[in-house]
């Protein structure tokens, strides 16, 4: 039996903490993605620790067969919980099943326009996140994320912003927050940044962020996330107001506290 399936007997037990990721299995995943393994031995146990208590308490499933190993379940939590390392899983207790593709998938989409008519069309999704689960993954993009750090992608860091969104409700891009100044704050610099990133790209400007952010404001506030936790530099020099808006709301400034 895997550690991860072993791992799942401790669930529901509150009397002590849940079993540490085995040292060589934490090791294969900070080699595979160096966005994490940058980050200071005091980020990376604490980090391990979250992922441990996440696997312990969340339920994976390999869609049309697909076996999830212990690798891939512990490459998914230690990504999942880069964003609330300080916040804790608190924010995810709204969720449980993670489900697993081998591949990109093909979700049937409709809209209706101004005029009432319904226009049907395909969408492919590497990742999608639904109020109350399941979020979906797609493995490939997950497994790459150490690659495709340098364009500032991560599908499982832009699929857990969207379930922090979505802790008061419909996602619009501000997550739950202290209060009404605060909201403010964020609603003023949120617009503000979203608004500039799209007129940059209808002038044809260059911008490092994924274009896709243009969409809507709760798309830009998950290509900005996926940006501060594997591009933390780039996005500072680019968005610095949006950058120290995102440092206060995650408690963390990894541009600052990556190991060189």
């Amino acid at each position: 039996m895997s550690w991860w399936r072993t791992l799942l007997r401790w669930r529901g037990n509150t009397t002590c903490r849940a079993p540490a990721i085995p040292d060589e299995l934490w090791a294969w995943t900070l080699a595979l993605y160096p966005f994490i393994s940058v980050r200071s031995e005091a980020d990376l146990s604490r980090l391990r620790d979250l992922s441990a208590q996440f696997l312990a308490t969340k339920e994976f499933h390999g869609a049309h067969g697909l076996v999830v190993t212990d690798q891939m379940a512990v490459a998914i939590a230690a990504q999942a919980c880069l964003p609330v390392l300080r916040l804790g899983l608190g924010p995810y207790r709204g969720f449980v099943g993670i489900v697993v593709h081998s591949d990109e998938v093909v979700a049937r989409r409709s809209v209706t326009d101004e005029d009432g008519v319904v226009h049907e069309y395909d969408e492919w999704l590497t990742g999608e996140a639904m109020e109350g689960g399941p979020v979906m993954l797609s493995w490939p993009d997950v497994a790459m994320a150490g690659e495709t750090a340098a364009g500032a992608y991560n599908v499982v860091v832009h699929e857990f912003a969207h379930v922090l969104d979505m802790g008061d409700g419909e996602p619009n891009g501000m997550p739950p927050l202290s209060d009404k100044a605060a909201r403010a704050r964020w609603a003023q610099c949120l617009g503000d940044s979203y608004a500039a990133f799209c007129e940059a790209l209808d002038c044809g400007d260059h911008t490092f962020l994924d274009p896709y952010g243009a969409q809507a404001p709760e798309e830009f506030f998950a290509v900005a996330t996926e940006a501060f936790f594997v591009q933390p530099r780039s996005l500072r020099a680019e968005h610095p107001d949006l950058y120290s808006l995102l440092a206060g709301y995650f408690q963390q400034d990894p541009a600052l506290t990556v190991r060189e």
